[in-house]
């Protein structure tokens, strides 16, 4: 043993690299030679078989196939490939409990995602009955699998899902009492680890169904389940607690818990929420800290890395990238939610917490200044302006919108806006256009100012212009409705009735329940002559404002248009219902029943009207007509006598006191006679006179005919409705009867009607519209800042 023992000399203790030349002499191949074993086993791997009666040495080649067989001619056949294809595998019997299982568990798992997919696509239905089949499926599953294995392994998950996606479907399809019943199987099975939170769920129910009770009471169990390492969790409970105490009217409750909020993870909701309780209870102090509590929630949101900081290409190539990905549409989300907050809270609270509502917006004022929100105090200002105006003080109002109009671009613009419509509901068309310049200049893209500029042109007739004006507002906001409207208005009156026609009807697809709409495509299809459109359109209208009597008395006018007089006498009836003062629709219901011959009927509309128009002595001679048409002619007698006590001279009326008295043998009618040959005298001499000394007051007088007689076509359209009107009047009684007035033309002379040509009343309103609507500032100053 010693032999193979080699120790190294004691001169080589600092040699490094001593020793790596020693080996094992067992491996030394020079005296392989010399060795009989080696010697032997070569030759016996060379196929020399050791003599009969000596034991062959045991190798590993016996398991690689190397058998006596194949040394004695068998071919070499290690993997015994010479028998052939093995047996195919032994298929899977599909009968077999343990694959119908299987197969069962996925076809819930998949009618679970089916039921989620039906969901998110709004199919809220679909996604009710697919989670019914994957609860009924998931019970059959369940009793199989107690059948072929224990109760332990049973897939729990599985089943928790099950239960919950159909509580969820029940939930959103308001299906509440089967929700809650679905959430109490879960909460109650202890095998479901962590079900407790779903009680949230239940208390959310409970709010929807306004049972504020139970809903704390379970927002209060569920917020018990969560650990108090899971902050955001119970900050979100405490939340619900919070709006479930202000919807309860509990505002001391609520406080408590929003104010424990903002001591332990500061919200913009949560902020809000507080400054609202506070408001709600009416202390000044707490609100003014709620709002700078408010003011203080960090937005955590870094502007500065959508700046690039050098010239690098790469650089300014991956901030142009994400100046518009979704992390920062996130961030412009929270931004506008948190501006939203703090200017509605700012409005709230700035009337109350001092004492003017002036100085309360100018406290407000610098605590934004001094906070992260500097550009909202701006809006503030335009705010406390918009606040002078509802309280009728003009002149503060446009002495903020003024010194406003002096700061930048962007607060220049949105007070010039408010300044132009100002000044353009005062009727100062040149202040109103002049600030719209300021407006458009500051501000190119501004909608609204482009608006109002168009607004000015078209006061001013310049409807090209104006129709210009209202498509770059629509190019650089198409949602801006207000120059849609505008513009189909400008087209009408350019008489393009087709590209007024596709404006409106744009519009309807944007405003589907606007009644304005809907009016002027009705009046678009009367002008182009089609008045079963009309009518289709205006009966959605009546749909919209079932109780309008302007509407109303339209649809009256084109059912009589089309001859359709029931449909007409209804609508017109209705009209007068809703407004018994408008005169044309007295007039239309009183000559409908003289037409069909109920005298008594017509009379109350007759004498309505006189009452209307008191100084109008065609409405009494209509009563006293009906009097004597219905046979009451004592009653027809004193109306004519009180109706000559008020018009002593009107020859009308004594014309029909003369034959009246003359049939009934009334000693009265030779006094009468007197009266009329006088007046008619009277008559002619003022008629010379006039024919003598004025020699071309006549022609005046023509042209002035003339141009009153194009107004009322111009007012009354195609239609000539207040001349047809007066005809059918005046021919009631007949002309070839002896109580009838001679002198038709006088009669028609003194009807003036005090409110104006009713068919032009909607139009009016979109006139109204026009002048005061049409400007993005509906209340001057909410919406006048774009985003």
């Amino acid at each position: 043993m010693m032999q193979n023992v080699h120790l190294a000399p004691e001169t080589d203790e600092d040699d490094l690299y001593s020793g790596y030349n020693d080996y094992n002499p067992i491996y030394d191949i020079e005296e392989l030679e010399n060795d009989a074993a080696f010697q032997q086993a070569v030759r016996t791997s060379h196929g020399r078989r050791p003599p009969d009666g000596v034991t062959r040495p045991m190798t590993a080649v016996r398991a690689a196939g190397f058998t006596k067989a194949a040394l004695r001619g068998s071919a070499f056949d290690p993997l015994s490939q010479s028998r052939g294809p093995a047996s195919p595998l032994e298929a899977k019997k599909k009968d077999s409990p343990e694959e119908k299982i299987k197969q069962l568990e996925k076809e819930v798992n998949e009618l679970v995602e089916e039921s989620c997919i039906a969901n998110s696509c709004g199919d809220l239905k679909l996604a009710l009955e697919k989670a019914k089949d994957a609860g009924r499926k998931e019970r059959v599953l369940v009793r199989q699998r107690e059948q072929v294995t224990t109760p332990e392994n049973i897939n729990l998950d599985l089943t928790y899902s099950v239960l919950f996606n159909l509580a969820s479907q029940y939930s959103v399809n308001e299906m509440y009492a089967e929700a809650l019943n679905t959430y109490q199987v879960i909460v109650k099975n202890k095998m479901f680890s962590n079900a407790g939170i779903l009680k949230m769920n239940m208390g959310n129910i409970y709010l929807k169904q306004r049972n504020y009770s139970k809903a704390i009471k379970f927002y209060r169990m569920a917020l018990d389940q969560v650990p108090s390492v899971n902050k955001q969790m119970r900050i979100k409970i405490m939340q619900n607690i919070g709006v479930t105490f202000i919807q309860a009217g509990q505002y001391s409750d609520a406080i408590n818990s929003y104010e424990h909020i903002m001591s332990m993870a500061p919200n913009l909701k949560a902020g809000y929420n507080l400054t609202i309780c506070y408001f709600a209870i009416g202390d000044r102090e707490k609100m003014k800290k709620a709002f700078q509590k408010l003011i203080t929630v960090p937005l955590e949101i870094d502007e500065d890395k959508y700046i690039s900081p050098s010239d690098d290409p790469h650089t300014n190539l991956v901030t142009e990238a994400i100046k518009n990905d979704h992390l920062r549409q996130m961030e412009r989300e929270r931004k506008a939610m948190a501006e939203k907050y703090i200017m509605t809270s700012a409005k709230l609270i700035a009337p109350v917490i001092e004492t003017s509502f002036a100085a309360g917006y100018d406290w407000c004022v610098e605590v934004v200044k001094a906070s992260q929100y500097v550009e909202l105090a701006n809006d503030l200002e335009i705010n406390k302006a918009v606040t002078y105006l509802r309280q009728k003080d003009y002149n503060q109002a446009v002495e903020i919108l003024k010194v406003l109009e002096k700061k930048d671009s962007r607060v220049k613009s949105a007070a010039a806006t408010n300044l132009s419509a100002l000044y353009y509901m005062g009727k100062d068309f040149a202040q109103a256009s002049s600030y719209a310049d300021i407006a458009v200049n500051s501000d190119r893209y501004n909608p609204a100012a482009l608006t109002n500029k168009g607004n000015t042109v078209f006061a001013n007739g310049d409807y090209e212009k104006a129709a210009e004006f209202y498509k770059e507002a629509l190019r650089n906001d198409s949602s801006c409705t207000e120059a849609l409207y505008n513009i189909g208005l400008t087209y009408e009156k350019l008489n393009r009735l087709d590209e007024a026609l596709d404006c409106f009807l744009k519009l309807h697809a944007i405003l589907r329940n606007s009644a304005e709409v809907l009016y002027q495509i009705a009046n678009i299809y009367e002008l182009m002559e089609n008045p079963s459109q009309a009518i289709e359109w205006l009966m959605q209208v009546v749909s919209v404002i079932p109780t309008d009597p302007q509407v109303l008395s339209k649809l009256g006018e084109l059912y009589d248009r089309e001859g359709d007089k029931s449909q007409a006498f209804q609508y017109y009836y209705e009209s007068y219902r809703y407004f018994p003062c408008n005169i044309e629709v007295i007039e239309w219901l009183g000559a409908y029943y003289i037409d069909t011959q109920f005298w008594e009927k017509a009379i109350q509309y007759f004498e309505r009207a006189s009452l209307i128009q008191p100084t109008q002595v065609k409405w009494q001679l209509m009563v006293a007509s009906c009097f004597r048409r219905s046979g009451n002619y004592q009653k027809a007698l004193d109306t004519y006598k009180d109706t000559h006590r008020k018009f002593p001279e009107n020859v009308e009326c004594l014309r029909f006191l003369v034959r009246l008295c003359t049939d009934l043998g009334l000693k009265d009618a030779q006094e009468y006679a007197r009266k009329l040959k006088r007046l008619e005298k009277m008559k002619e001499i003022r008629e010379q006179r006039i024919k003598s000394g004025r020699d071309g007051s006549g022609g005046s007088r023509g042209k002035r005919e003339g141009s009153a007689s194009g107004d009322s076509g111009q007012n009354y359209s195609a239609s000539s409705k207040g001349e047809r009107l007066s005809a059918r009047l005046r021919a009631l009684p007949g002309t070839n009867e002896p109580y009838e007035s001679s002198s038709n033309k006088e009669i028609d002379a003194s009807y003036v009607d005090p409110l104006g040509p009713q068919i032009e009343r909607p139009k009016t309103a979109a006139k109204k519209r026009i002048d005061e609507d049409d400007f993005a500032d509906e209340e001057l100053g909410d919406d006048l800042l774009p985003e």
